[in-house]
């Protein structure tokens, strides 16, 4: 039996933009466009390029079973097609996919849920949706429910679930599949975060258990820790095929720009419902003397200015800095909640918040900056920027000494003696 789970071949996905569909035409539109047809192709030539474009151009690789693959990159660059034409959920333009083993794919949480159905007929019907047996149903019963949370809610219909609910029963169900290949979006990383880390959590068992897994996240921590190799796609292509250590702090040097005068944010990745939006950061880091200087050095301060602007009337959200480590390690994280203070908007305005980070004792290195305004009491995300910047952090020689730099993250301040003992 061969060792290979997966092999892509000259894999390529073309995509036409703004067709128009025959369905929607009227009788005479539809006669029309017919008589048209013949003389179309004096023109098809010279719109090609500009009406078309290519989600995926010529990716090759292979997965060997057991492995557990992660699949970065921004929004996009591929990845969402790739895993649906991996699942059978569209067809390739050119190239082709070979899968050996039977596949779990859990890219859209919730499909085939039915609102007026309860929780209990749901995971019937979604387990069969997905490929479940009523004896594999019958036998994870217990175990998806416990999983889930939701036992108190079986028999009420899902229609009367709130969205934390109705999303961990999704998960539950679709995790609990027995696929030999399994392919995850990060759309599965939901709910409060005591249930993502449960959901990452079920995600290594099944990788430790044998099962290839293919991981799409932006959560670069949990692709170092649960995957042991990791591919870069960027505008279609693969960039980076390798060890998923390696590969995410590569894909993350490339957000080191630190925002040195105020920076426009309308073309940033994101999430949230949008009511109010990041429009601009300006980081300043400021010396002794709180004077601007060009980067950070250990001691310093870090000023962060922050225009958000308001497209629904938003009441008592929470406005909140991130700071990350090279690795995506969440290190800080400075929160207007913390100090009992919330943001205010009416629909149509804009506001300027303004974080100043005291007396950072990070260690030298680069560090990544992360941007989110929500609602956590009703557990809304209204704006996020995973990683919105980056700054440089510089040794402080006159309290450092030492050339080397340690382990560690944070620069603690210290005294310290020597003593020496008389024999």
């Amino acid at each position: 039996m061969s060792d290979i789970a997966i092999r892509v071949e000259n894999l390529s996905k073309q995509y036409r933009i703004g067709a128009q569909k025959l369905a929607n035409k009227t009788l005479r539109e539809a006669l029309v466009s017919a008589a048209r047809a013949p003389f179309r192709w004096l023109r098809s030539a010279a719109q090609q390029d500009e009406n078309t474009f290519w989600a995926l151009d010529d990716v090759s690789f292979e997965i060997k079973r057991g492995e557990a693959v992660g699949i970065i990159g921004r929004n996009g660059a591929g990845k969402s097609t790739l895993l649906k034409i991996l699942s059978r959920i569209t067809k390739p333009t050119r190239g082709r996919v070979e899968m050996f083993g039977r596949v779990g794919s859990l890219l859209e949480v919730g499909t085939g849920f039915h609102s007026e159905l309860s929780g209990r007929e749901n995971i019937y019907l979604n387990g069969a949706i997905l490929g479940m047996s009523r004896r594999d149903i019958d036998r994870k019963f217990d175990e998806i429910v416990a999983f889930a949370e939701t036992e108190k809610f079986l028999d009420t219909p899902v229609k009367y679930y709130s969205s934390g609910m109705y999303v961990r029963l999704a998960f539950a169900v679709a995790a609990h599949l027995e696929p030999e290949i399994l392919v995850v979006d990060e759309v599965l990383a939901v709910g409060d975060e005591s249930f993502q880390k449960k959901c990452l959590g079920k995600m290594e068992n099944v990788a430790q258990g044998g099962r290839t897994v293919l991981f799409v996240s932006h959560n670069m921590n949990a692709i170092a820790s649960l995957c042991n190799r990791c591919i870069l796609v960027d505008k279609g292509a693969i960039v980076r095929d390798g060890d998923a250590t390696e590969v995410t702090a590569f894909y993350q040097s490339s957000f080191y720009t630190l925002a040195e005068n105020t920076t426009d944010l309308s073309d940033v990745e994101r999430y949230g419902t949008g009511r109010a939006r990041f429009t601009s950061i300006k980081v300043t880091p400021l010396g002794p003397d709180h004077s601007y200087r060009p980067y950070l050095v250990t001691g310093d301060d870090l000023k962060i200015e922050l225009d958000i602007a308001a497209f629904a009337d938003i009441r008592g959200a929470n406005v909140a800095v991130i700071i990350y480590d090279s690795k995506g390690f969440r290190l800080i994280d400075a929160n207007t909640a913390l100090q009992n203070n919330s943001l205010n908007l009416d629909q149509g305005h804009t506001a300027c918040v303004e974080f100043q980070l005291q007396n950072l004792l990070l260690k030298p290195g680069n560090y990544l900056i992360g941007l989110w305004i929500g609602q956590s009491a009703f557990s809304e995300d209204i704006d996020g920027i995973t990683y919105v910047t980056s700054f440089a952090v510089e040794a402080d020689l006159e309290s450092v000494e030492h050339s080397i730099v340690f382990p560690g993250i944070y620069q603690c301040r210290f005294s310290h003696t020597i003593r020496q003992l008389l024999a």
